[in-house]
């Protein structure tokens, strides 16, 4: 396996470094544990597909563009309000 050089703020690798090493982790393995479980836009794309087709298909749910807007914006409303109260 090769390396890269990524280019961050002295901050951010020192987090991350001591985050590693309290998982027992080098830095440059837990890089890669992490590279290997986030997943990119096209597979979250993908995989929300693949979730609103099984969801139709058992279901028959399959809401409206606009119904999908409404819900976004409710499921935005709740989080504020829950973080508001923290």
């Amino acid at each position: 396996m090769s390396d890269a050089n990524v280019r961050i703020p002295a901050e951010a690798r020192d987090r991350l470094a001591e985050i590693a090493a309290a998982e027992g982790l080098s830095l440059r393995a837990y890089l890669a544990r992490m590279a290997d479980t986030l997943l990119t836009p096209t597979e979250r794309a993908e995989r929300a597909e693949a979730a609103r087709a099984a969801l139709h298909a058992w279901n028959g749910y399959a809401p409206t563009p606009a119904e999908q807007d409404e819900l976004d914006a409710e499921l935005d409303r709740r989080l504020a309000r829950a973080a508001a109260a923290r």
